[in-house]
């Protein structure tokens, strides 16, 4: 409430659930967004979870079914907004029965940015309205002035053929596993020449064809690969997608499987589950990536049309007409 003293307009992600009491008690205007299609949790395009991967494969069941799994899951996730009610009565709002956060009442109802592209995710009959979709925003820069990679890994860049990048993102590289010790194995049994983003992790024995280093800016190196091998993170689907580049996901929570099925529909990539993510899968996988030329094919031709987006434009313009 403090935050918001003499503000004009509120913007939120889908995870501030007090958004929306905040804006009834203080009648600031409220715009939502939602950085992946997995958000909206469309029947018509059910969203592949961690703690439900069948419910995708429902949908040649039919939409009902996938409603009903829906109507369960609200039921069963009820009681965690609790709290939310609780500080319904604190703020002196109305006794309503505040519905599951997760499903309902998270988007606001007078306007939700999608921000991604609708060549990765089309709207759906059940999506909030309105919705507008903007296009990817992106953002990979620790400063403004690193604009570009660093000598070292330019270098390495320079001195032969485009290599295949690992990389875990900004949150599962704190938590890898086994990623980058069974991504190093196959690089070994490859040949082939990588670059692993590895945070603060520490790679040994890496091959004179490798680089390791902490950080890179993915608009800077992902186009100077051959494929990307991630975890599905929607920035780095994202930069993956803009790059024009085959990808090889390994999802690990959250909206990242969704992510994964998704670029494997459009035809840019393939996944495996992190569980089962091992050298010799590894191998196999980016052989048929890299061998086939219809993966790259198709990368390229969703490039163009990320690159015809201008997210931050398109948002900021639908904030601006908002606002008028």
């Amino acid at each position: 409430m403090d935050a918001v003293t003499g503000c004009d307009l509120l913007i939120t992600n889908e995870l501030i659930f007090p958004a929306s009491l905040i804006s009834e008690k203080t009648g600031i205007p409220w715009i939502s967004y939602a950085l992946q299609p997995a958000s909206f949790f469309s029947i018509y395009e059910p969203p592949v979870l961690v703690a439900a991967p069948y419910l995708a494969k429902s949908r040649w069941l039919g939409v009902w079914a996938v409603k009903l799994f829906k109507q369960l899951a609200k039921f069963m996730t009820h009681s965690w907004a609790e709290p939310i009610r609780q500080l319904r009565k604190e703020l002196e709002l109305p006794n309503i029965n505040v519905p599951s956060p997760l499903f309902e009442g998270k988007f606001s109802p007078d306007l939700v940015l999608a921000m991604f592209s609708s060549a990765f995710g089309k709207p759906q009959p059940d999506w909030v309205e309105p919705t507008k979709v903007t296009g990817f925003t992106f953002y990979d820069r620790l400063s403004p002035d690193s604009s570009g990679l660093p000598t070292e890994l330019q270098e390495f860049l320079d001195a032969g053929e485009a290599p295949v990048v690992f990389t875990l993102g900004s949150a599962a590289v704190k938590t890898p596993g086994d990623f980058y010790r069974e991504s190093l194995a196959a690089v070994h049994k490859l040949g082939c020449r990588a670059v692993f983003l590895v945070g603060e992790q520490k790679l040994e024995n890496l091959p004179s064809k490798a680089i390791a280093i902490d950080y890179a800016p993915y608009s800077k190196l992902f186009p100077c690969s051959k494929a990307v091998v991630h975890q599905g993170g929607i920035g780095t689907t994202a930069q993956a997608l803009r790059a024009g580049v085959p990808m090889l996901v390994v999802p690990f929570s959250y909206d990242q499987p969704d992510n994964a099925a998704r670029v494997v529909r459009l035809g840019v990539g393939r996944t495996i589950a992190r569980k089962k993510y091992q050298q010799h899968l590894a191998v196999k996988e980016l052989q048929l990536l890299l061998n086939n030329s219809k993966y790259k094919t198709k990368a390229q031709e969703i490039m163009q049309i990320i690159q015809a987006e201008n997210g931050v434009k398109t948002a900021c313009d639908a904030i601006e007409a908002f606002l008028a």
